[in-house]
């Protein structure tokens, strides 16, 4: 196995998924040989579960959905259990291309927090509306925040370093859009480097779409409020563990 990978886990935060799950596991297995993976359930009320298992990854069912952020909090704690650096977020429905994980990681040697950023010239992956709107005001918002360029800030490809890990496994929110916008948010206030690398994003394999077109101006105002309240809750600080290097 590559070297940058033997303390990273893949986490795939999954929520009736049981027609594309299987595929994303094999794919992470093919692409990353030996790499750990986990499958997070998130209170699926079909066979998620039991497909993920079948298909060899290791699964932690949650008996009620919690949601994403819900769902990688379980994935940094399990982390951290493990004595695992980083933690890479991948779909369960197909969109994110495991072999993407490896530049994600890379970039960790100089980041805490790596986005794979779907319009930063790679790939054809296309938002149009109100919802690319609030991707612009959204990205440049978080963009000054955060001190770098970032075009994607509401992408779920992510990678967390291990000062971000540590962060995350007690702070990450699970509100509605936390696991993207405030998480960056708290991400940056607490001192974390945040930057982004292009990967190319793919149809959904299975399932349907999270976010419906029709529903793209209840978008628009739902991520203005998840800024909003992000920036009005206090910093959270890096504690001295957390400074240290893993």
């Amino acid at each position: 196995m590559v070297a940058e990978l033997s303390n990273t886990l893949i986490v795939i935060p999954a929520l009736n998924e049981s027609g594309s799950v299987a595929s994303v596991v094999d794919e992470v297995h093919r692409h990353l040989p030996g790499v750990r993976l986990l499958v997070v359930d998130d209170g699926s009320t079909d066979d998620t579960a039991a497909v993920a298992r079948a298909a060899g990854a290791t699964v932690v069912s949650l008996p009620f959905n919690l949601g994403v952020g819900g769902a990688m909090r379980v994935g940094f704690n399990y982390a951290l259990e493990h004595g695992l650096d980083n933690v890479v977020q991948v779909d369960a429905d197909g969109q994110h291309n495991p072999e993407s994980v490896r530049a994600l990681v890379a970039e960790l040697d100089h980041a805490d927090l790596v986005i794979g950023a779907r319009f930063a010239g790679q790939g054809d992956y296309e938002v149009r509306g109100p919802r690319r709107w609030a991707m612009v005001v959204l990205s440049a918002a978080l963009s000054r925040i955060a001190g770098a360029k970032l075009s994607d800030t509401t992408s779920g490809f992510k990678a967390s370093g291990p000062r971000a890990v540590r962060l995350f496994a007690r702070h990450y929110p699970a509100e509605y859009l936390g696991d993207t916008i405030e998480s960056l948010v708290i991400a940056t206030r607490a001192g974390c480097t945040v930057t982004q690398v292009p990967v190319s994003m793919r149809p959904r394999s299975a399932g349907q779409p999270s976010h419906h077109p029709m529903k793209a101006a209840i978008y628009l105002g739902r991520a203005a409020i998840a800024l909003a309240f992000a920036l009005m809750r206090p910093a959270i600080p890096l504690d001295t563990s957390e400074q240290q290097p893993a």
